[in-house]
C-alpha cells in the first residue's frame, strides 16, 4: 500500500494518539490537531506526527487547519469530541469550591439556560466538529479515501446530551456515505464502549461502575486504545472497500446488533 496522509483530530491524547500512531506504524504521514497545543505538540514529538493545534468546533481553527494541511488528504479520522458534561461538573465545582459556596437554588429559566449550554457543548465537540472537519477537507480527499467517525455506545440509550449527539453522529454519516460514494470515499463510524487507559471519565469513573461495565460484556473485559486504532486501520484499508455507511460496533458485545 502506497503511503497515504492522514489527518486525526483530537490526535493529542487518548484514542486519537493510539490512531495516529497507528497509521504512523504502516509509513504513513499524520497530521493531528487538538484543542491543546502543547499536548498537540508534544504528542506530535513523541509518535513523530505533525501537529496543526486546532478547535474542531471552531469555524474559523478549522478553516485555517484545512489550509495548513496542503492539497491532499486520504484518510480523515474525526476523533475530536468526550463528554463535555464531565469537564462543566468539574469546572463547576472548582468554581463553586473556590468561593467557598454549595450549589446555589435556581428558578427555571436558569435551569434551562444551564441544559441548553450543556447540550449545545456536546453537540459542538461531538457532531458539530467532525461536520466543519468534513466539510472543510472533502476537496482534498482522494479517491480511495476513508472518512472515520468515532461515536459511542452512549448513543444507542441517548438519554443525555453526549449520547445525542453521538446518535445524531451516526446518523449523519450515512447519509454523509451516500453523499461521497460516488467520489470513491467511504464514511463509517466506529461506536466503542467502555476502554481503559483513557482519560474519557476525568476521574468520575468509580470501581463498581468499571466492574458493571465490564461485566456486560461477552468475553469479560475492558476494551483497549489498541482496539479502536486497529479498527480504524482497518476501514481505511483496501479490504474495507465495500464497507460503507455503517457503524461498527467495537464493544466486546456489551450492545449487540443483528
Amino acid at each position: 500500500m502506497m503511503e497515504r496522509i492522514v489527518l486525526v483530530t483530537g490526535g493529542g491524547n487518548g484514542l486519537g494518539r493510539a490512531v495516529a500512531a497507528r497509521f504512523l506504524a504502516d509509513g504513513d504521514t499524520v497530521f493531528i490537531t487538538g484543542r491543546n497545543a502543547g499536548r498537540v505538540a508534544d504528542t506530535a514529538a513523541e509518535i513523530g506526527a505533525k501537529p496543526i493545534p486546532a478547535d474542531a468546533s471552531d469555524p474559523a481553527q478549522v478553516a485555517r487547519m484545512a489550509g495548513e494541511l496542503g492539497d491532499d488528504l486520504d484518510v480523515l479520522v474525526n476523533m475530536a469530541g468526550g463528554n463535555t458534561d464531565f469537564t462543566a461538573t468539574a469546572t463547576a465545582t472548582a468554581s463553586a469550591s473556590a468561593v467557598g459556596i454549595g450549589t446555589q437554588p435556581d428558578g427555571p429559566l436558569a435551569k434551562l439556560e444551564r441544559v441548553a449550554a450543556a447540550w449545545r457543548a456536546n453537540l459542538d465537540a461531538n457532531l458539530l466538529s467532525a461536520v466543519l472537519t468534513t466539510t472543510a477537507v472533502l476537496g482534498k480527499l482522494r479517491a480511495g479515501g476513508s472518512i472515520i467517525n468515532v461515536g459511542s455506545i452512549g448513543a444507542e440509550y441517548a438519554a443525555t446530551s453526549y449520547g445525542a449527539a453521538k446518535a445524531a453522529l451516526a446518523a449523519w454519516t450515512a447519509g454523509l456515505s451516500a453523499e461521497v460514494g460516488t467520489r470513491g470515499l467511504t464514511a463509517n463510524v466506529i461506536s466503542p464502549g467502555y476502554i481503559a487507559e483513557t482519560d474519557f471519565f476525568r476521574g468520575r469513573l468509580t470501581e463498581e461502575r468499571k466492574d458493571r461495565l465490564i461485566k456486560a460484556t461477552h468475553d469479560g473485559r475492558a476494551g483497549r486504545p489498541g482496539d479502536i486504532a486497529e479498527t480504524a486501520y482497518f476501514l481505511a484499508s483496501d479490504g474495507a472497500r465495500h464497507i460503507t455507511g455503517q457503524t461498527l460496533h467495537v464493544n466486546g458485545g456489551a450492545h449487540t446488533t443483528r
